[in-house]
């Protein structure tokens, strides 16, 4: 199975924020998120020094096989290939998409982010399974950052053929105008694991998004 076709069934893409959670245990977070319905999550914590990122990576291996999730690893393709996770997510300072995916090989599910829609065709180009556009909305997890808005969504429907998602913002106030923009793969950390309910919010996102199609 290629990593396009594995990526294929994502609609709602959790990304953690584990200062948003309180005393919830990643076990029980990640059990959350899986009866909600989520098939995937990514493990982004930037705070961490490598050992502990590591040793948190090979935790939620475990947890997310035991629920038949996906783990992606934020930035760290050594620790994402140490934990045996399904892929890696990387920015713009991390390893060249192109580089991972000669090392991960077609299998991998390989995430670029993007802050344009033509910024995705170059991820496209060098191999990435999919690509995020973001921030589309001023978030809190990057307070610097410059919102891109809807209309890179549009273009994106329109010009990259590989699965895209989108991030930064987003909410259940505001998802009906993402999807309608074109989007149907969401990224959401706040929106999720600041709600207090995460199986329901995960819930929730993922119907509204499969009611369109």
């Amino acid at each position: 199975m290629t990593s396009h076709e594995r990526f294929s069934e994502v609609d709602i893409y959790p990304v953690t924020g584990r200062s948003l959670w309180g005393e919830m245990r990643d076990e029980e977070v990640i059990a959350e998120l899986a009866r909600g319905g989520a098939k995937i999550v990514q493990l982004r914590e930037k705070n961490l020094t490598t050992r502990d990122y590591y040793d948190l990576a090979v935790l939620y291996r475990i947890e997310t096989r035991r629920h038949g999730m996906a783990l992606i690893v934020n930035d760290r393709l050594d620790i994402a290939l140490a934990a045996e996770a399904d892929g890696v997510h990387l920015g713009a300072d991390d390893l060249p998409v192109r580089a991972a995916r000669e090392l991960l090989g077609p299998g991998a599910i390989i995430g670029g982010s993007s802050h344009s829609a033509e910024e995705a065709l170059i991820a496209q180009d060098e191999g990435a399974t999919y690509v995020n556009l973001g921030p589309l909305f001023p978030t809190p997890t990057k307070p610097g950052a410059k919102p891109i808005g809807l209309n890179e969504v549009k273009k994106a429907v329109s010009l990259i053929s590989i699965p895209f998602t989108v991030m930064g913002g987003v909410t259940l106030e505001n998802l009906d105008s993402v999807l309608g923009a074109g989007a149907r793969k969401i990224g959401v950390v706040s929106a999720i694991f600041g709600s207090g309910d995460i199986e329901s919010a995960t819930r929730e996102f993922k119907r509204r998004i499969r009611a369109v199609g």
